[in-house]
């Protein structure tokens, strides 16, 4: 499928004439404007007749489903893969604030109850994926002419996942209900008493656990777990294991998200275009179960589109958001001497720069690391391993990063 721009850069209806293209290609009266996915545009007036083609958008926390139909054909499909790299990312940015502030400013007044967060706020980890919701559709709204836009927006009852029987004014009494905070609900849990040794240690006073770093689990109840202060000591100098019936709970992380982000990327949509939307996830289970469809991000987005039946050429683009920089400029790691090795790589290897598209060996890939020598190591967008240590006078540059990695395959 070759995706097609008129003079002015407003998109047309696609072609799967290869042979027109290279013609107008060879003539000069195109020329190409992306090679993944491959579009050019036109030099010359054209008419701008077009169908009505309906985009599909299968909305997640970790995958964006995107399809874009008309009634018998499907013109784009594609899996987007977002970050999950941000609430660590920040975790490690505050520790490292706060451990330079106790060693440059240990006598600065504290300001970290001093900021008024504006109306509409969401906390970054939460922005960053409905903003990858919006770039993706602007990207597929810059090579086709999308006439309605419908999204699929998942609502989820996390009480009721945790209590299948909760009806009525249950809702209005959770668990930590008449406690003064989640150390004490944890502590009634466990019934006060030490959850490792069962108060074999007689050691009466009790710590609130996490069983998964707080960067990672966070402080939910099903995340800690009482001790007694000397196996709390004794877990954390390494010599007292926990036993293995303690772990943590069910994570409801994903579904935080989505119930957070569905309705700031649906308003947001209806105010950048028309004719947007909402459809839900059971009757886009129900349509795919109808027609025997496979389980895959791109085909719950065809049926969000309501083009079931559109048939493609079998080519699902995969796309991959990186971060666009790393700011931590020195390890944390102190070498001898106090020297603080530089985290940051050169901005340029041999002209080549990190996820930059390469060919090696009539192989499109990635640029996943680079060395001082020139070695480049190689891999796909799913993290397949190419080659690790590639010499970079042996590769041929297709594209330069940009923040959406982009490779298309064929489904068949």
């Amino acid at each position: 499928m070759v995706y097609v721009l008129n003079k002015n850069g407003h998109p047309l209806m696609p072609t799967e004439n290869h042979a027109k293209v290279r013609v107008l290609l060879s003539k000069g009266m195109a020329r190409v404007i992306n090679r993944c996915p491959f579009t050019i545009q036109l030099a010359y007036g054209s008419t701008n007749h077009t169908q009505k083609i309906t985009l599909g958008i299968d909305s997640g926390s970790r995958h964006i489903g995107i399809s874009a139909t008309t009634k018998d054909k499907a013109l784009f499909e594609a899996d987007v893969e977002l970050r999950n790299d941000i609430v660590d990312l920040l975790s490690a940015r505050r520790e490292q604030r706060r451990s330079r502030r106790n060693r440059k400013t240990r006598y600065r007044k504290a300001r970290f109850d001093n900021r008024r967060r504006g109306d509409g706020w969401l906390a970054p980890s939460v922005r960053q994926k409905a903003d990858s919701h919006l770039t993706m559709t602007a990207k597929v709204h810059k090579i086709l002419p999308i006439s309605d836009i419908v999204i699929e927006t998942a609502s989820f009852d996390i009480q009721k996942i945790k209590n299948p029987d909760i009806s009525g004014t249950d809702y209005q009494n959770g668990e930590q209900t008449d406690f003064w905070n989640v150390r004490e609900y944890v502590m009634f849990r466990d019934g006060h008493v030490c959850q490792c040794c069962k108060g074999k240690s007689k050691d009466r006073i009790l710590n609130v656990h996490h069983i998964e770093s707080r960067r990672t689990g966070g402080d939910a109840p099903n995340n800690l777990i009482t001790l007694c202060e000397t196996c709390h000591k004794g877990y954390h100098k390494g010599t007292v294991t926990l036993p293995q019936k303690i772990h943590r709970g069910m994570s409801f992380r994903d579904a935080a998200f989505m119930g957070i982000m569905r309705w700031a990327v649906y308003e947001k949509l209806k105010d950048l275009y028309p004719n947007v939307r909402l459809t839900y996830g059971y009757i886009t289970k129900t349509t795919r179960i109808e027609h025997g469809l496979p389980k895959a991000h791109h085909v719950d987005a065809r049926c969000i589109s309501g083009n079931t039946d559109a048939v493609g050429d079998g080519t699902v683009y995969f796309y991959k958001k990186v971060r666009c920089h790393n700011r931590q400029i020195h390890k944390c790691t102190v070498m001898k001497g106090g020297i603080r090795k530089r985290n940051q790589a050169p901005y340029e290897v041999k002209g080549f720069r990190l996820y930059d598209k390469v060919s090696w060996r009539n192989q499109e890939c990635f640029i996943f690391g680079r060395r001082s020598t020139g070695r480049m190591d190689l891999r796909l967008l799913d993290g397949t391993h190419i080659n690790a240590s590639v010499g970079y006078k042996n590769l041929r540059l297709l594209k330069m990063r940009t923040n959406y990695l982009v490779e298309s395959r064929h489904t068949g």
